[in-house]
């Protein structure tokens, strides 16, 4: 399936593009099977110059047939104004056997005529799923392609997030400096589309809501101002900011109002006429990877505060024009709860858990290698396991970490496992994206969608592929939905 050099990659494009050095031209649409050998190629390939090659000659293939990345932002300010509405955008993060569940989402989303969706990938999924931002776009990129999608592509960095105990430390400087790094990396790549974290940093000990937000803010503003100086020309990057650690207390109005007037006044300081954020996260009773009882299993009749949400969603959009209100960590959630989320207003929803749950508990997926993988899961994860833990509690929260070191074997399982996986993560994404009422919004995208960015070149192709996933990523901490 994976290529093994450049000349036998080159040779396949016959009657489809020709390469002249470092220009693609193209002059037919792909075969799937050789989108399937340029996929596993990016992701698999033994050398930077192979992946690089692969993942560049996905990206314009894919621009020929009009599949490109852009920014949602243009979108979001339309849902702020009431001019589009409606609807909750997912933001799905793809973990496992990610080309198959990237067209599962492509899929669903043809089907029904969706544009509104986003694809993303957080910090520290980076580390464990071992997926550099410039891999995750070439193979989303290349999903879109394998299932005929056309339109722009919304990619996210989830949750780039300001570790509290770094920050704290001596090392406060080169924990800001490695996330401003990221963020240049993910620009590169063609995330377009930002969640900047530094709800960690509110510090609810401080006797006023301005003093608990204030280096929330301070950060906030700066990362979104070293934004605009990285985004190419002619996009708006959609940044999101974050007011309350998901998972600890429920966000209120006040704290919505002292974050906004807060950051405000930072960012003009920054700079004049400095775009701010699309949308705001807000704690509304859920955790990141949902609530995981003794035995391991999650519960799904979490109590969400619908009322906040509404009322946060609104003040987001009629005080401060945004889009509204963003919900994390609900892909646990029951099935009857996703429709709420329209109904009050918020403009976006955070999904991924269950997606990887529903490829780890399938029953295609082999038993031997998921025992493989739960073995190593004991032998190298234990950083993972609290003391109050059960052994299934610590299992199902740590086994996302061997989702990395087994990549290439779920990649490689045999195809009629890897399409019984991906259509039931198909059914799943359709059921979703009804409920969230996403199913005709292609046209609404087409008419707010922002100029998508630039094509990646074949040598910047290269050098990023060279980047490694290092120790402390994989051990990285840090949220993912």
């Amino acid at each position: 399936m994976v290529f093994t050099s450049v000349a036998e990659l080159t040779a396949a494009l016959a009657g489809v593009a020709t390469i002249d050095h470092d220009r693609l031209t193209v002059s037919a649409a792909p075969s799937g099977d050789l989108v399937d050998r340029l996929a596993h190629t990016a992701a698999l390939g033994a050398t930077p110059e192979i992946k690089g090659t692969a993942r560049w000659v996905i990206l314009h293939l894919a621009a020929a047939q009009g599949i490109r990345f852009a920014s949602i932002h243009d979108l979001y300010m339309a849902m702020g104004r009431g001019e589009a509405g409606g609807f909750t955008v997912p933001a799905i993060n793809v973990r496992m056997m990610a080309y198959d569940t990237g067209r599962a989402v492509i899929r669903a989303a043809k089907g029904l005529d969706a544009g509104a969706f986003l694809l993303e990938i957080a910090r520290s999924e980076i580390g464990y799923t071992e997926q550099r931002p410039h891999e995750y776009a070439a193979i989303m990129a290349a999903a879109a392609l394998r299932e005929g999608f056309r339109g722009p592509l919304f990619l996210q960095g989830d949750h780039v997030q300001v570790a509290l105990k770094k920050y704290l430390s001596p090392d406060r400087d080169k924990e800001l400096e490695t996330l401003r790094g990221l963020i240049r990396e993910e620009i590169a790549a063609g995330f377009y589309n930002i969640d900047i974290d530094t709800s960690t940093l509110v510090d609810l000990d401080k006797p006023t809501l301005a003093e608990q937000q204030a280096v929330n803010c301070a950060l906030a503003a700066d990362f979104t101002a070293f934004i605009r100086r990285h985004e190419p020309k002619g996009v708006t990057v959609s940044v999101g900011g974050e007011i309350g650690e998901v998972g600890g207390k429920n966000s209120d109005v006040h704290e919505l109002h002292a974050f906004m007037q807060g950051y405000n006044q930072a960012l003009a300081a920054k700079g004049k006429g400095l775009i701010g954020i699309s949308k705001i996260s807000v704690q509304t009773g859920t955790a990141h990877g949902g609530f995981v009882g003794p035995d391991g299993k999650v519960k799904s009749d979490v109590k969400i505060d619908l009322d906040t949400l509404q009322e946060l969603s609104r003040l987001a959009r009629d005080e401060y024009g945004l889009a509204g209100a963003v919900q994390h960590g609900a892909s646990t959630l029951s099935a009857e709860a996703f429709d709420a989320f329209p109904r009050v207003g918020a403009c976006e929803i955070h999904l991924a858990t269950n997606f990887q749950n529903m490829v780890y508990d399938h029953p295609a997926f082999p038993a031997a290698l998921k025992a493989e993988m739960i073995a190593w899961v004991r032998e190298h994860a234990q950083e993972e396991k609290k003391a109050t833990d059960t052994d299934e509690q610590f299992i199902y929260k740590a086994r996302k970490k061997a989702i990395g070191p087994f990549k290439a074997q779920a990649w490689n399982l045999p195809a009629e496992v890897r399409a019984a996986i991906g259509a039931t993560l198909e059914q799943q994404f359709a059921f979703l994206m009804g409920k969230l009422r996403i199913n005709g919004t292609a046209g609404v995208v087409a008419r707010f969608a922002g100029t998508p960015g630039p094509v990646l070149g074949l040598d910047a192709a290269r050098l990023a592929a060279a980047g490694t996933i290092t120790l402390e990523e994989r051990k990285a901490e840090g949220l993912s939905d």
